[in-house]
């Protein structure tokens, strides 16, 4: 019997734990314990978003929650709080990088891209908030067309703060963890995930677009679970 039962999901930028629902539930199913915090840079209201240091606590307080151990799956910008509270807490067996951002300390995820914004994030006039432009083609590729326009309508504002500060810790280089490559991804370049996935224990790729947790959530759920029983 694995010694871990329970797994965290961590969303990306402009969603919410929502987008995990058809993951979460068949994990669930499974008997497994499952928490999907909230991270604050996300959301309605432009006034009230926190920045990297707000989804590290949060990150910090689900993990305090889970009981044992657990195996964390971040998706996209949720990699950078994962990376850099997980090793911290005691309560991580194994990270999970899907289609994520696995940085190195001094890192942000602005700065691993060039240091500025892909032409599809269109920034507030104020400067302080971002949103994605072309969501349908960028996020949900491969999502049948009433899941993608559902998935598109409840995305939230992000925090510009939240991808310029960098990280001062790198959880996988304490951490056993596997990069899942999404080889149609349009959000993170395919060339950029192999980059990255060269600081994992492990890679595993999956042929998806950049949300496989509504595209293939069967198969999300496949690899979780097997990570979980090796864990």
């Amino acid at each position: 019997m694995s010694k871990v039962d329970s797994v965290v999901l961590v969303h990306g930028a402009w969603h919410s734990p929502a987008c995990w629902s058809q993951v979460a539930c068949r994990l669930l199913g499974a008997g497994l314990d499952v928490r999907a915090p909230a991270l604050p840079s996300a959301g309605p209201d432009a006034a009230r978003l926190g920045g990297l240091a707000a989804d590290v606590e949060a990150v910090r307080a689900a993990l305090a929650e889970v009981p044992g151990k657990a195996v964390v799956v971040a998706h996209s910008y949720g990699g950078l709080p994962v990376t850099e509270v997980a090793a911290r807490t005691g309560k991580v067996a194994h990270l999970v990088y899907l289609c994520a951002f696995q940085l190195g300390p001094g890192e942000s995820l602005l700065s691993s891209i060039g240091g500025k914004e892909p032409p599809w994030c269109i920034t507030s006039a104020d400067g302080l908030t971002l949103r994605p432009a072309g969501a349908r083609d960028i996020f949900y590729n491969d999502c049948a067309d009433e899941v993608a326009a559902a998935a598109e309508a409840a995305l939230l504002l992000q925090a510009r703060a939240s991808f310029v500060q960098p990280l001062t810790a790198a959880a996988w280089q304490e951490l056993p963890s596997t990069y899942v490559i999404c080889e149609r991804d349009n959000a993170i370049p395919v060339f950029a995930q192999e980059a990255m996935s060269q600081r994992a224990r492990q890679v595993r790729r999956l042929d998806t677009g950049h949300s496989p947790f509504l595209s293939r959530p069967d198969d999300v759920v496949a690899l979780v679970r097997d990570i979980v029983a090796a864990s």
